[in-house]
Protein backbone atom coordinates (compact mmCIF):
# COMPACT_ATOMS: atom_id res chain seq x y z
CA UNK A 1 0.00 0.00 0.00
CA UNK A 2 3.15 2.14 0.82
CA UNK A 3 3.51 2.09 -3.11
CA UNK A 4 0.72 3.49 -4.20
CA UNK A 5 0.22 5.85 -1.62
CA UNK A 6 3.97 7.19 -2.39
CA UNK A 7 2.59 7.37 -6.50
CA UNK A 8 -0.65 9.04 -5.64
CA UNK A 9 1.47 11.50 -3.77
CA UNK A 10 3.91 12.27 -6.58
CA UNK A 11 1.94 12.38 -9.45
CA UNK A 12 -1.14 13.96 -8.07
CA UNK A 13 1.75 16.30 -6.49
CA UNK A 14 3.35 16.87 -9.91
CA UNK A 15 -0.89 17.73 -11.21
CA UNK A 16 -1.75 19.45 -8.30
CA UNK A 17 0.80 22.88 -8.67
CA UNK A 18 -1.20 24.63 -10.53
CA UNK A 19 -3.43 24.61 -8.13
CA UNK A 20 -1.29 25.58 -4.96
CA UNK A 21 1.36 27.45 -6.49
CA UNK A 22 0.24 28.70 -9.58
CA UNK A 23 3.02 31.62 -9.43
CA UNK A 24 6.03 29.29 -8.61
CA UNK A 25 4.73 26.95 -11.58
CA UNK A 26 4.70 30.23 -13.89
CA UNK A 27 8.41 31.22 -12.84
CA UNK A 28 9.77 27.61 -13.31
CA UNK A 29 8.71 27.63 -17.21
CA UNK A 30 9.94 31.63 -17.34
CA UNK A 31 13.60 30.08 -15.73
CA UNK A 32 13.72 26.87 -17.76
CA UNK A 33 11.91 27.10 -20.58
CA UNK A 34 8.31 25.39 -21.86
CA UNK A 35 10.36 22.62 -23.07
CA UNK A 36 12.57 21.64 -19.84
CA UNK A 37 9.33 21.93 -17.69
CA UNK A 38 7.46 19.74 -19.28
CA UNK A 39 10.19 17.37 -19.35
CA UNK A 40 10.62 17.65 -15.63
CA UNK A 41 7.19 17.50 -15.55
CA UNK A 42 6.23 14.43 -17.55
CA UNK A 43 9.26 12.38 -16.22
CA UNK A 44 8.26 12.92 -12.51
CA UNK A 45 4.67 12.51 -13.47
CA UNK A 46 5.57 9.02 -15.17
CA UNK A 47 7.52 8.05 -12.10
CA UNK A 48 4.47 8.50 -9.85
CA UNK A 49 1.89 6.78 -12.39
CA UNK A 50 4.78 3.50 -12.13
CA UNK A 51 4.18 3.49 -8.84
CA UNK A 52 0.54 4.02 -8.68
CA UNK A 53 0.45 1.17 -11.43
CA UNK A 54 3.10 -1.33 -9.55
CA UNK A 55 1.42 -0.37 -5.94
CA UNK A 56 -2.49 -0.89 -6.87
CA UNK A 57 -1.22 -4.36 -8.15
CA UNK A 58 0.81 -4.81 -4.95
CA UNK A 59 -2.11 -4.12 -2.56
CA UNK A 60 -5.09 -6.08 -5.26
CA UNK A 61 -3.05 -8.78 -3.82
CA UNK A 62 -3.90 -8.36 0.13
CA UNK A 63 -6.79 -6.66 -0.66
CA UNK A 64 -8.33 -4.76 2.50
CA UNK A 65 -12.04 -5.31 1.90
CA UNK A 66 -14.14 -2.69 3.25
CA UNK A 67 -17.51 -3.27 1.02
CA UNK A 68 -18.87 -5.56 -1.47
CA UNK A 69 -20.60 -3.23 -3.86
CA UNK A 70 -24.29 -5.22 -5.28
CA UNK A 71 -23.46 -6.50 -9.12
CA UNK A 72 -25.75 -3.93 -10.38
CA UNK A 73 -23.27 -1.25 -9.29
CA UNK A 74 -21.00 -3.02 -12.34
CA UNK A 75 -23.08 -2.31 -14.76
CA UNK A 76 -23.62 1.56 -14.02
CA UNK A 77 -20.03 1.44 -13.78
CA UNK A 78 -20.09 0.62 -17.28
CA UNK A 79 -22.92 3.26 -18.28
CA UNK A 80 -21.30 5.60 -16.27
CA UNK A 81 -17.66 4.79 -18.51
CA UNK A 82 -19.18 5.19 -22.01
CA UNK A 83 -18.54 9.23 -21.84
CA UNK A 84 -15.34 9.06 -20.55
CA UNK A 85 -12.59 8.40 -23.47
CA UNK A 86 -14.76 11.18 -25.56
CA UNK A 87 -14.17 13.45 -22.94
CA UNK A 88 -10.73 12.90 -23.08
CA UNK A 89 -10.58 13.53 -26.74
CA UNK A 90 -12.30 16.12 -26.60
CA UNK A 91 -9.69 17.76 -23.96
CA UNK A 92 -7.11 17.87 -27.00
CA UNK A 93 -9.97 18.28 -29.98
CA UNK A 94 -11.16 21.86 -29.36
CA UNK A 95 -15.18 21.49 -30.74
CA UNK A 96 -18.27 21.94 -29.25
CA UNK A 97 -17.79 19.26 -26.44
CA UNK A 98 -14.65 20.97 -25.04
CA UNK A 99 -16.78 24.37 -25.20
CA UNK A 100 -19.96 23.01 -23.75
CA UNK A 101 -18.22 21.08 -20.98
CA UNK A 102 -15.29 23.51 -20.54
CA UNK A 103 -12.70 20.77 -18.34
CA UNK A 104 -13.65 17.89 -20.54
CA UNK A 105 -10.52 15.85 -18.77
CA UNK A 106 -11.23 16.85 -15.21
CA UNK A 107 -14.72 15.91 -15.86
CA UNK A 108 -13.72 12.63 -17.61
CA UNK A 109 -11.56 11.96 -14.24
CA UNK A 110 -14.67 12.56 -11.90
CA UNK A 111 -16.89 10.17 -13.96
CA UNK A 112 -14.11 7.45 -14.25
CA UNK A 113 -13.20 8.04 -10.43
CA UNK A 114 -16.65 7.96 -9.41
CA UNK A 115 -17.68 4.77 -11.49
CA UNK A 116 -14.89 2.50 -9.87
CA UNK A 117 -15.85 3.60 -6.15
CA UNK A 118 -18.84 2.70 -7.09
CA UNK A 119 -18.02 -0.76 -8.30
CA UNK A 120 -14.92 -1.63 -6.28
CA UNK A 121 -14.84 -2.22 -2.37
CA UNK A 122 -11.21 -2.21 -1.62
CA UNK A 123 -8.88 0.01 0.50
CA UNK A 124 -6.49 0.15 -2.31
CA UNK A 125 -9.81 1.31 -4.60
CA UNK A 126 -10.57 4.05 -2.54
CA UNK A 127 -7.08 5.50 -2.06
CA UNK A 128 -6.60 5.52 -6.07
CA UNK A 129 -10.28 6.50 -6.76
CA UNK A 130 -11.21 8.62 -4.15
CA UNK A 131 -7.56 10.09 -4.32
CA UNK A 132 -8.38 10.87 -8.07
CA UNK A 133 -12.17 12.50 -7.62
CA UNK A 134 -10.84 14.50 -4.92
CA UNK A 135 -7.99 15.80 -7.02
CA UNK A 136 -10.21 16.52 -9.59
CA UNK A 137 -12.78 18.32 -7.81
CA UNK A 138 -10.42 20.28 -6.40
CA UNK A 139 -8.70 21.42 -9.68
CA UNK A 140 -12.00 22.12 -10.69
CA UNK A 141 -13.15 24.50 -8.23
CA UNK A 142 -9.68 25.75 -8.25
CA UNK A 143 -10.22 26.96 -12.00
CA UNK A 144 -12.67 28.83 -11.05
CA UNK A 145 -10.20 31.35 -9.68
CA UNK A 146 -7.70 30.78 -11.76
CA UNK A 147 -6.60 30.97 -15.75
CA UNK A 148 -5.30 27.07 -16.75
CA UNK A 149 -2.60 26.31 -17.88
CA UNK A 150 -3.18 25.48 -21.94
CA UNK A 151 -4.13 22.56 -23.26
CA UNK A 152 -2.03 21.69 -26.57
CA UNK A 153 -3.88 19.71 -29.14
CA UNK A 154 -5.53 20.05 -32.30
CA UNK A 155 -6.39 23.16 -33.93
CA UNK A 156 -10.06 24.07 -33.42
CA UNK A 157 -12.26 22.41 -36.29
CA UNK A 158 -15.47 21.48 -37.23
CA UNK A 159 -14.67 17.54 -37.20
CA UNK A 160 -13.25 17.01 -33.48
CA UNK A 161 -16.24 16.50 -31.87
CA UNK A 162 -17.16 13.69 -34.37
CA UNK A 163 -13.32 12.24 -33.60
CA UNK A 164 -13.71 12.67 -29.92
CA UNK A 165 -16.84 10.52 -30.19
CA UNK A 166 -16.04 8.00 -33.30
CA UNK A 167 -12.40 7.52 -30.72
CA UNK A 168 -13.95 8.00 -27.67
CA UNK A 169 -16.40 4.92 -28.46
CA UNK A 170 -13.80 2.85 -29.94
CA UNK A 171 -11.33 3.09 -27.42
CA UNK A 172 -14.16 2.47 -24.63
CA UNK A 173 -15.31 -0.73 -27.03
CA UNK A 174 -11.27 -1.63 -26.86
CA UNK A 175 -11.02 -1.22 -23.07
CA UNK A 176 -14.64 -3.43 -22.30
CA UNK A 177 -13.90 -6.36 -24.50
CA UNK A 178 -9.87 -6.53 -24.64
CA UNK A 179 -7.78 -3.50 -22.76
CA UNK A 180 -9.11 -3.83 -19.18
CA UNK A 181 -8.07 -7.50 -19.12
CA UNK A 182 -4.60 -7.06 -20.42
CA UNK A 183 -3.60 -3.84 -18.64
CA UNK A 184 -5.59 -4.26 -14.83
CA UNK A 185 -6.31 -7.94 -14.99
CA UNK A 186 -9.99 -7.40 -14.53
CA UNK A 187 -12.73 -8.39 -17.29
CA UNK A 188 -15.59 -5.17 -17.25
CA UNK A 189 -17.94 -8.04 -18.65
CA UNK A 190 -16.82 -10.49 -16.32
Amino acid sequence: MTMLILGLIVFLGMHSISIVRPQWRAAAIERFGPMAWQAVYGLISLVGFMLILAGYGEARQAAIVLYHPPSWLKHINLLLMLPVFTLLFAAYLPGRIQTAVKHPMLLAVKIWALAHLLANGGLHDLLLFGAFLAWAIADRISLKHRIGPPVQGAPPGPRNDAIALVGGLVLYLLFIFWLHQAMIGVAPLG
